[in-house]
């Protein structure tokens, strides 16, 4: 269906990983290189996945790239897409877009000043479970959406990460780190965000980390690791929102949307698929069939659904969601020092939902071309 998006990785840490294995899988993305501060993980990483490394200056110069997909800390995610854009390539950010709204901001001016385009993570929204869960609401299946329920709750990532000192660093924390995954879900199902109020707790000052060669180091924790949010739509429905690192286990649903005719299960907003359960007034909970979305999909889903656009620039993993989940999530925060409800200052338009299709099988570019949804706050 035409050449591959030809890509550049910058940043080869843990999630470089799954990046790199779903463009081995996915043929409309070819990776032309990767690099890293650490040239020693970059040629690993390079090795590993049968790419080349090079070094930043040299992947940014190099002919062959088209996009760079950002795979760095969010401190680093300004720096990294403005060289990139000074060098005419568009960009992928991994999420949060930016570390703050600012930065974002001036990444977009930058790009639109450039002519370049831009993405950014999460891509897991364009999988089978939130694009089927879309379809549901869209349908009218539930009635008028009045209210959901987002909840995120584990012990932290210190048990598992070797390096986990940047999920309790600035642009950290469990609203900034997983919140994206479900407030773009929430943002996809339910509109834009208009306003928000915040409570926000730091109940301990450091962490341990759990394993690999730092097992046992203490790590300072200098953001908040507890945030529950009213987050108020455009459309009308209000979400609770909880992200934690502060709780060992928990039982909640990932995300209910609750409607005057029925009410909605959706599956993780972290994984791309995962079943999808209806429950429609005086029925029983039943379990919807995948109707949408990219099956056999992994992350850089976004950049595939850019290569499958007419254009090659266009992805429904957009920048213009991302910067608004994230303008949302600073909100919150700042609602919570100040104990106010607060309105959101960005909005966004909603992506096209995905046909379904098989993101292994390249895409046919009519098919898979965004369109702003109705949905769209004006």
């Amino acid at each position: 269906m035409g050449e591959p998006l030809r890509v550049g990785v910058v940043g080869c840490g843990v999630i470089s990983n799954a990046y790199l294995t779903t463009a081995a899988t996915a043929p409309d993305l070819e990776i032309v290189a990767v690099a890293d501060l650490d040239r020693a993980r970059a040629d690993t990483t390079a090795q590993r996945h049968g790419v080349r490394a090079l070094d930043l200056p040299d992947l940014l110069a190099h002919d062959d790239v088209e996009w760079v997909l950002d795979l760095t800390t969010p401190a680093a995610h300004e720096e990294v897409a403005l060289a990139a854009i000074s060098h005419g390539r568009s960009v992928y950010n991994e999420k949060p877009f930016c570390a703050t709204v600012e930065q974002a901001q001036r990444v977009l001016d930058a790009a639109t000043a450039a002519g370049v385009a831009l993405g950014g993570a999460p891509d897991t929204v364009l999988g089978t479970g939130v694009q089927t869960a879309r379809r549901v609401v869209e349908s009218g299946a539930l009635g008028r959406p009045v209210a959901a329920t987002a909840t995120m709750a584990c012990g932290g990532h210190e048990a598992w990460h070797p390096q986990p000192d940047f999920y309790y660093a600035p642009g950290g924390g469990p609203l900034l780190d997983m919140g994206p995954y479900y407030l773009t879900t929430l943002v996809h199902l339910l509109g834009p965000v208009t306003a928000v109020q915040g409570v926000a707790t730091r109940p301990r000052t450091h962490r341990t980390i759990g394993q690999g060669p730092r097992a046992g180091e203490q790590v300072p924790v200098d953001v908040a690791t507890h945030v529950t949010a009213l987050v108020e739509h455009a459309s009308g429905a209000v979400t609770t929102l909880v992200m934690s690192f502060d709780a060992p286990a928990s039982l909640a649903r990932p995300i209910e949307v609750h409607g005057e005719q029925g009410s909605l299960l959706v599956p993780d907003p972290n994984r791309f698929d995962g079943d999808v359960q209806v429950h429609a007034r005086g029925d029983q909970w039943r379990t919807v069939p995948p109707s949408a979305g990219y099956t056999n999909a992994g992350r850089g889903a976004g950049l595939v659904d850019a290569a499958r656009s007419t254009d090659r620039r266009t992805t429904r993993a957009s920048a213009d969601v991302a910067l608004h989940v994230l303008d949302t999530m600073q909100t919150v925060l700042r609602a919570a020092d100040t104990g106010t409800r607060l309105p959101v200052a960005s909005t966004c338009v909603i992506p096209s939902l995905v046909p379904l299709a098989d993101l292994t099988t390249p895409g046919s570019p009519d098919m898979t071309t965004p369109a702003p949804s109705a949905r769209a706050a004006s």
